[in-house]
C-alpha cells in the first residue's frame, strides 16, 4: 500500500522486525533504507542485543540517509532499569538533496507504520544523536 504524497511502500519484513524489537527485544537497533527504484522502505540491517550504541552509530552511513530504531537501555535517578524506543531520522548535511527530500516526505507515513515508537531524533550529524541526547529525551 504506497502513499500517493511520496509513493512509497514499506515492506512487511520493516512491521515485523520492529515487533519482534518492540515485544521481544530480539534486536538492539534497525536501520531501514528507502530503495528508491522499488520505491519502499526496507531493513537494510539490525542489531543483536549485545550490541552497543557505538556499534549502532557505526551502521548509519557518513552521507545517506536512512531511518533508524534504537532501543535504549538506561536507569532512572529511583534506580529503576527502563528502556525507550528511539526513532532516529538520519539526515547527514552530505547526503543528495534528493535522497534528503525523500526521506523526509515519506517518515511521517512510515513512523506510522511502527506502532510504539516512544521518541523520536532528527540528526543532520553525529553529534545530534549522541548518548547524550538520548539520556536527556529518555526521561
Amino acid at each position: 500500500m504506497a502513499n500517493a504524497a511520496s509513493g512509497m511502500a514499506v515492506h512487511d519484513d520493516c512491521k515485523l522486525k520492529f515487533l519482534e524489537l518492540k515485544a521481544k527485544r530480539t534486536y538492539r537497533y534497525i536501520v531501514f533504507k528507502i530503495e528508491e527504484k522499488q520505491k519502499q522502505v526496507i531493513v537494510e540491517k539490525v542489531g543483536e542485543p549485545s550490541q552497543s550504541y557505538e556499534d549502532f552509530a557505526a551502521s548509519l552511513p557518513a552521507d545517506e540517509c536512512r531511518y533508524a530504531v534504537y532501543d535504549f537501555d538506561f536507569v532512572t535517578e529511583e534506580n529503576c532499569q527502563k528502556s525507550r524506543i528511539f526513532f532516529i531520522a538520519w539526515s547527514p548535511d552530505t547526503s543528495r538533496v534528493r535522497s534528503k527530500m525523500i526521506y523526509a516526505s515519506s517518515k511521517d507515513r512510515f513512523k506510522r507504520e511502527l506502532d510504539g515508537i516512544q521518541v523520536e531524533l532528527q540528526a543532520t550529524d553525529p553529534t545530534e544523536m549522541g548518548l547524550d541526547v538520548f539520556r536527556s529525551r529518555a526521561n
